[in-house]
């Protein structure tokens, strides 16, 4: 049986068609973690590249143990490529970057001094950005700060792919679609301590972003999905609710004021209040369905949670004399995620 030695660093890094890029860049991150005397490992994930990527990359894990290589078979999206690397990353400390030397390894040593204060996540910050003023720079800060105010998480840069992770964190975020960019708004719901350093912006030397002006559409829908999940995923009736009794009552108040019409007015309400009266009914039904879909929804949400054991909070640590007498009913009754530890996470 191999025994895995541990490891204090992960370097998780997505490559998707950066042939000319690659060597120069492990070089670089080499350089750095080497400096720090401190093990570490490597793990890159090729993302269904279509050029000698992969074959590049190959090449450096055979030269390489602490390098290991993951493969996918198609290329399924940044999102899939980090959390492939995530799941695999066996390191304290996991640092995430792009391969295409916009980051530069130079600043691990700033991530990894962030996370020793304390810090659960470091995210970089790119303050001076060299990239297109109109279709990246005008579209990032509008989405940046709008999920800034929605998390409640006061960064200026949720769009990096640079930043570092206690493993207890990133190991307990489920990622899928383009959730990779919200991280630090997804960690707040655990409770982590954010923080964020300006890094610098390199141009790219080589190859071709799959990045513009065409995702600030996509961005905003993950907005309004990221808000929802962090206020709403166990209580969505809170949200349909509410929409749904303002709606309800303000049709019967409509509806109210056209009875006491008809009443004591005899007014003929279908020639003189037609639209009112047909707006009251709209809000009537459409308030029964929100408020319909928002019982169904906390029914969904109970199920899903009860149904996987899926706790609704992580631990920190665990103190006290019921853990120095062995007791540990905690741990024992309420959900674990996989890998989760007995006393911390």
């Amino acid at each position: 049986m191999v025994t895995e030695e541990p490891v204090k660093y992960s370097i998780v890094v997505p490559f998707y068609n950066e042939r000319d890029n690659v060597a120069p860049f492990y070089a670089k991150v080499v350089e750095i973690m080497d400096s720090i005397n401190e093990p570490f490992e490597m793990v890159f994930v090729d993302d269904g590249s279509n050029d000698s990527t992969f074959q590049i990359l190959s090449e450096i894990c055979q030269n390489d143990q602490r390098v290991s290589l993951l493969r996918l078979r198609r290329n399924f999206g940044q999102t899939a490529a980090l959390k492939a690397g995530f799941d695999f990353a066996r390191g304290e400390i996991i640092i995430s970057m792009d391969g295409d030397l916009q980051h530069d390894p130079i600043e691990i040593p700033q991530f990894i001094a962030k996370i020793q204060e304390g810090y659960d996540v470091v995210s970089g910050w790119r303050a001076e950005r060299t990239d297109a003023w109109l279709t990246r720079q005008i579209p990032s800060r509008i989405a940046n700060w709008l999920m800034s105010k929605l998390a409640r998480v006061e960064i200026h840069d949720f769009g990096t792919t640079y930043k570092a992770y206690r493993r207890e964190i990133i190991k307990n975020i489920q990622l899928y679609g383009e959730l990779h960019r919200f991280i630090p708004a997804l960690a707040s719901g655990l409770g982590a301590r954010i923080t964020e350093i300006p890094i610098k912006n390199h141009p790219r030397r080589s190859g071709k972003s799959n990045y513009g002006i065409s995702r600030t559409l996509g961005v905003v829908l993950d907005l309004i999905s990221i808000k929802f999940l962090l206020d709403y995923s166990t209580r969505p009736l809170q949200f349909f609710g509410r929409i749904g009794l303002l709606a309800t009552g303000a049709g019967f108040l409509m509806g109210i004021f056209l009875l006491s019409k008809k009443l004591l007015f005899h007014q003929a309400i279908m020639l003189e209040h037609g639209p009112m009266l047909f707006t009251a009914m709209v809000l009537v039904i459409s308030g029964i369905q929100l408020l319909s879909l928002g019982l169904v929804g906390e029914m969904l949400s109970r199920t899903y949670y009860e149904s996987q054991n899926k706790a609704i909070y992580t631990l920190m640590e665990i103190k006290g004399q019921r853990m120095e007498s062995g007791g540990d009913a905690l741990n024992s009754q309420s959900p674990r995620h996989p890998g989760q530890g007995n006393r911390s996470l």
